[in-house]
């Protein structure tokens, strides 16, 4: 197989990933792959944010939607290709140089496996290291510890290993003539309730004309397999999440993304080339906040950079943090160079877990407006009163299309919001470079009313607006 070329970012797009485009059709609305589930009334894991609150009757659902992925029938080679190959993005704001969404699409399941001996252990515990090793400050974790990189790297792996999974898919494709391309491919995936709830990227889980594979099997790390059933697409970012009914699953401990800092340890677990099951990896932390478009033209924003080798097949499985706790789910590699990955913040998927788990269809919330975010620099050259932020602004096509700043009946129309405008805070949250408006806006529901601080002509003003749900076709 061959790898599917990218098309060049642009840098200018100041597109809202939280609401950049029109309304959905009304006809989206069958197209859930969704199944009916009912949690005991019990049942709240403990890394579910107490502060969630679920949707109201008023914010339904979104339709589900699922987005194009790397094909043998796209990406050419067959089963001549050793072991398959990727799909490719470029980076936004980026130079020359490839990135690929990580997950192994092949025309033939690769068979067999090595599973890595990882070295089992309990909690992990502070280590003296007497002066020798390499000691490393953890972040963004439960409590800071200071520990030996060696040790919490076994320890880590010896505690999350069990949840990953490799998930086998099969399905068919439509071509441009009309027929129909036979799809196979392999993933990773984590799972996050014992229950039976796996969180895994879209692109492992669809075809490449958007569809959901028609048979996908999950294989546990000691060798089980069970039929898999996608309970959902994520409509904001490559997540979707999958069902297994099976008993004695080992759930990862689920972390927080929000206080990570560069530099840090970072552990990767999957399944590299589709074989090598249960592989671990680790680097640090390069960045955050990273933004990067794939081959199909989506872009995903707000991405965790690591140096932790992720390869074709890693798709959908867990990045760590120094204490085994999962902070995001790998998703996307750079090809032509060394130790450039990508991964979605758990944080980011935390809402579409909870909505699982209480059985209801997976949505994201919609402010219904486009912006480019504020810095030094558009401070400048707009002359703007301050120097973060979101100013509602249109954006255009790469066809030269000009699409609105404030998409007409939506709620930011609704709640009187203007082009021109600065979004500086939802509820709590002030907008910054740390936490643009898409990221911000992930931690609320659909149907939730939030105060929103906007600047308007050097006047402070609070809106208050109900959120919408997110149209499935943005």
């Amino acid at each position: 197989m061959t790898d599917q070329q990218a098309d060049p970012a642009d840098p200018a797009d100041p597109a809202d990933a939280s609401g950049s485009a029109g309304p959905a059709s009304a006809d989206l609305a069958d197209q859930s792959p969704s199944v009916a589930y009912t949690p005991p009334a019990e049942h709240r894991p403990d890394w579910a944010s107490p502060g969630w609150v679920e949707p109201s009757a008023s914010g339904g659902a979104s339709p589900v939607r699922t987005q194009p992925v790397a094909t043998a029938g796209e990406l050419g080679g067959g089963a001549g290709d050793a072991q398959g190959s990727t799909y490719l993005a470029t980076p936004r704001r980026a130079g020359p140089g490839s990135i690929v969404v990580a997950s192994l699409l092949s025309a033939v399941l690769a068979s067999g496996g090595t599973v890595l001996a990882l070295k089992a252990s309990g909690a992990l515990d502070p280590v003296n290291t007497g002066g020798t090793g390499n000691p490393v400050t953890t972040a963004g974790s439960r409590q800071p510890v200071t520990i030996d990189e060696s040790s919490a790297v076994i320890d880590a792996a010896a505690k999350a290993g069990p949840a990953v999974v490799r998930i086998f898919v099969e399905g068919t494709s439509t071509d441009q003539f009309g027929g129909t391309i036979p799809e196979s491919g392999v993933g990773s995936g984590v799972i996050f309730d014992t229950a039976g709830w796996i969180l895994t990227n879209k692109h492992v889980v669809t075809a490449s004309d958007g569809t959901v594979a028609d048979t996908l099997t999950v294989e546990l790390k000691d060798g089980r397999q069970f039929e898999g059933t996608v309970y959902g697409i994520d409509t904001l970012t490559d997540l979707a999440i999958v069902k297994i009914e099976a008993d004695e699953l080992t759930a990862a401990s689920i972390g927080s993304s929000a206080d990570l800092e560069v530099g840090q340890l970072a552990i990767a677990i999957g399944s590299p080339l589709g074989t090598y099951s249960n592989t671990v990896t680790s680097g640090i932390i390069s960045a955050t906040g990273r933004s990067v478009t794939v081959n199909t033209g989506d872009r995903l924003n707000n991405l965790i950079q690591t140096d932790a080798a992720i390869n074709p097949g890693n798709s959908g499985g867990p990045l760590l943090d120094a204490v085994g706790d999962v902070i995001g789910i790998n998703t996307a590699v750079a090809t032509d160079s060394n130790g450039i990955g990508f991964a979605i913040p758990i944080d980011i998927a935390r809402p579409i877990m909870q909505q699982a788990l209480a059985g209801q269809e997976l949505s994201r919330p919609y402010i219904g407006v486009r912006y480019v975010a504020i810095d030094r620099q558009v401070q400048d050259e707009e002359n703007l009163p301050v120097d973060h932020g979101a100013l509602v602004s249109p954006s255009q096509t790469a066809s030269g299309e000009t699409l609105e700043a404030v998409i007409g009946g939506g709620p930011a129309d609704r709640a009187g919001i203007r082009e021109g405008d600065i979004i500086t805070r939802i509820g709590d949250q002030a907008i910054d470079a740390e936490h643009p408006l898409d990221l911000a806006l992930a931690g609320f529901a659909p149907g939730q009313t939030v105060d929103i601080e906007i600047i308007r002509g050097g006047e402070t003003l609070t809106v208050t607006l109900t959120l919408g749900t997110r149209p499935s076709d943005l």
